[in-house]
C-alpha cells in the first residue's frame, strides 16, 4: 500500500465548499473540487460570512481536479488562484464548456464587474483547462512516486464525474476514489452512475445517506398535481432552482407532463399548453443553451424524444427573461393577475438572486405555491421558508420579515444526489470492496446513519465521517 494522505479542506461540517487534497509520499499534491461555503457554513460562527479565502498552504499542489461545476465545487477557484495557484485544472468536456458561465457569475457577484478584468480572468482559466475524454487515464504527477486520474460519469449534471485516482510507488499502487456529487439512477437527460471495478479508498458524498427519494413517477406525480393545484386558484408556482442541472430536469419533466396532458385541461377554460413557464434567470438560460449543445451526453430517452422532433429544453410554453427591468414588469405582474404560471429561478437555496423578489412580492398571498426541489442547507431563506413555512412563519429576506401565507411544497425526488440507496449501491457494487470509506458532504445525522448502513454491509471496512 502506498503511502498516501488525504486532507479535507471543506465539505466536513457540511454538504457546501466541497475541496479536498491528495497528497503522495513525496509531499506533492493535488486538489480535487474547491467550492464555494453557503449559508451557515460560511462562517464558523454560523453568521453566513466570511470562509471565502484559502487558508492552507499551496506550494506543493500541483493540479486542481474538478468533479463539476456547482458553485460548492469551485466557486473558490477566482480565490485559489489570488493565491498563487498556477497549475493545470482537470475535468471532463462538457465541465470545461461550463466551468467559464459559473466563475464569469461568481466573479460579478463576488469580486468585480470589470468586464476586462473578467475577461483576463477567463482568459487565463481557458489557458489552464485540461478537459478529459470520460474513461481516459491521465498522468497528472510524473516520477516513481505518481499519480494518474480517470474520470467516469456520475450522474448528476451534466458534465459531473468522479475521480479514480491511480497512487503509485515503485511496485506499490492504491486506487482512490473521489465521489464527488452523484446523481441518482432517474436524473432527467443522464445515464446513471456506475461503480468503478475496485477501489482501496472511497471518499463519498453522503447528502442524502439517511433518507431514500420518491422514484420518477411519483416525482412527476406530485409536480403535476401541484400545477393541477396552483391553476384551480390562479396562482403562480415559484421554484428556486440552481442554474445548471435542476433548472433543465425541470424544463424537462414539464416538457413531458405537457406533451402527456394536451389534450386534457389542466382546470376548467384551462389548457395544459395555455401555462406560462417562465424561466428568470439569464445564467440558466446560458447553462440551458449549453446543455442543448452538448446532446451528445444526453441519455437514449432524452435523444429519442429529439428523434420525435420534441424540443424538451426549449418548447413553445418557456418564456426567458433576461434583462433587469423586464424581471420587475414580471414580477409585479404575477403578482397581481389570477392566471397561473410557473416561474424558475435562482438561486437554488433563496440566498440571493432574483428568485428573492418573486418571494417578497408573494409569500404573503395564499394563492401562490413555493416549491422546493432541492437540498437547503442550515442558515439559508430556503431553509426557514421549508421548515417554518407549513406552520405560517415567517422569513427574514434582506433584513425585512416576510409572513408565509403561500403553500409551500417539497420534492425530494427532484434532487440531482443519490439518495441512501443509491449511495450504498456505488460503494457495494464494486467487484474489490474498499477497505476504507470516508463520508464527506453530508450533515452529521446524514452521515452517521450512512455509516451504519455500510458497516452492516461491507463488516471489513472502516467506515468512518471525515
Amino acid at each position: 500500500m502506498t503511502d498516501f494522505r488525504i486532507t479535507h479542506h471543506g465539505a466536513v461540517e457540511g454538504v457546501t465548499g466541497s475541496c479536498h487534497e491528495l497528497t503522495l509520499a513525496d509531499g506533492r499534491s493535488v486538489l480535487v473540487d474547491c467550492g464555494l461555503f453557503q449559508g451557515a457554513e460560511a462562517s464558523g460562527d454560523g453568521s453566513g460570512v466570511g470562509r471565502m479565502e484559502v487558508g492552507f498552504p499551496l506550494e506543493q499542489v500541483a493540479a486542481l481536479i474538478v468533479t463539476h461545476v456547482h458553485i460548492d465545487h469551485v466557486g473558490r477557484i477566482p480565490y485559489l488562484m489570488a493565491a498563487g495557484f498556477t497549475g493545470p485544472i482537470y475535468c471532463s468536456e462538457a465541465s470545461a464548456e461550463l466551468l467559464p458561465l459559473v466563475l464569469e457569475d461568481a466573479l460579478k457577484i463576488g469580486f468585480t464587474r470589470d468586464e476586462l478584468l473578467i475577461e483576463r480572468f477567463l482568459r487565463v482559466i481557458g489557458e489552464r483547462l485540461r478537459p478529459l475524454a470520460y474513461g481516459a487515464w491521465q498522468t497528472v504527477l510524473e516520477g516513481e512516486k505518481g499519480l494518474r486520474i480517470r474520470l467516469k460519469p456520475a450522474g448528476h449534471i451534466l458534465g459531473s464525474a468522479y475521480v479514480e485516482c491511480d497512487v503509485r510507488e515503485g511496485r506499490q499502487r492504491s486506487r482512490v476514489v473521489f465521489s464527488g456529487d452523484l446523481g441518482a439512477p432517474y436524473t432527467p437527460l443522464l445515464p446513471a452512475p456506475r461503480p468503478p471495478y475496485g477501489a482501496d479508498v472511497v471518499v463519498l458524498e453522503s447528502t442524502y445517506g439517511d433518507r431514500n427519494h420518491e422514484d420518477r413517477r411519483q416525482r412527476a406525480e406530485r409536480l403535476q398535481a401541484i400545477v393541477e393545484h396552483a391553476a384551480r386558484d390562479g396562482g403562480t408556482i415559484l421554484i428556486p432552482a440552481f442554474s445548471i442541472g435542476r433548472t433543465q430536469e425541470l424544463l424537462y419533466e414539464l416538457e413531458q407532463i405537457i406533451h402527456r396532458n394536451r389534450q386534457c385541461p389542466v382546470s376548467p377554460g384551462l389548457n395544459w399548453d395555455d401555462i406560462e413557464i417562465i424561466l428568470d434567470s439569464p445564467l440558466a438560460a446560458d447553462f440551458t443553451a449549453g446543455y442543448s449543445r452538448l446532446r451528445e451526453h444526453w441519455d437514449r430517452e432524452a435523444r429519442r424524444r429529439v428523434e420525435a422532433d420534441r424540443h424538451p429544453l426549449d418548447f413553445d410554453q418557456v418564456l426567458t427573461i433576461d434583462d433587469h427591468a423586464t424581471h420587475e414588469q414580471t414580477v409585479h405582474y404575477l403578482a397581481r393577475r389570477i392566471r397561473p404560471a410557473i416561474v424558475i429561478a435562482a438561486s437554488g437555496m433563496c440566498a440571493g438572486g432574483r428568485i428573492v423578489n418573486y418571494l417578497k412580492a408573494m409569500l404573503g398571498d395564499p394563492r401562490h405555491d413555493i416549491l422546493f426541489v432541492g437540498y437547503q442547507a442550515a442558515g439559508t431563506p430556503g431553509r426557514d421558508i421549508q421548515h417554518y413555512g407549513p406552520r405560517g412563519g415567517y422569513v427574514m429576506l434582506d433584513g425585512q420579515r416576510y409572513d408565509i401565507r403561500a403553500a409551500v411544497h417539497t420534492l425530494s425526488g427532484y434532487s440531482a444526489h443519490a439518495d441512501r440507496d443509491g449511495l450504498i449501491r456505488f460503494v457495494t457494487g464494486m467487484r474489490c470492496k474498499p477497505r476504507k470509506v470516508i463520508l464527506v458532504h453530508g450533515d452529521r445525522e446524514a452521515k452517521v446513519s450512512l455509516r451504519e448502513a455500510l458497516r452492516e454491509r461491507l463488516p471489513e471496512a472502516e467506515v468512518v465521517v471525515g
